[in-house]
């Protein structure tokens, strides 16, 4: 579920829908949220498993201070889920431990 309207903002406006891919599942999300809002929004709570004892981890703070919500993003590790907005045709996938480099191009 999206938030559609927020007490302090109002109603919010609606924008244009995009196409990502999580783990290889085709997702819609709006163009500009974060990506974890976009998760959230189709269900999915775990962005990341611990390099030590595999613990699923996912929203924590929601600022971009902690290090729960890191993903995989386009083959760049480690990237912020909460705070990095939704683009057309990103691939993003749950990422084990720290991470590797891919080359999607």
């Amino acid at each position: 579920m999206r938030v559609e309207s927020h007490p302090v903002l109002g109603k919010l406006e609606e924008a244009p829908m995009v196409t990502i891919t999580v783990d290889g599942k085709e997702l819609k999300a709006r163009k500009g949220e974060m990506i974890l809002a976009a998760l959230l929004a189709n269900g999915i709570i775990v962005n990341r498993y611990t390099r030590k004892r595999h613990e699923p981890r996912g929203l924590f703070c929601g600022i971009g201070q902690c290090t729960d919500c890191m993903m995989t993003v386009n083959g760049i590790p480690n990237v912020r889920t909460c705070i990095t907005p939704v683009e057309d045709g990103m691939k993003i996938e749950v990422q084990d431990g720290l991470g590797v480099w891919r080359d999607e191009n």
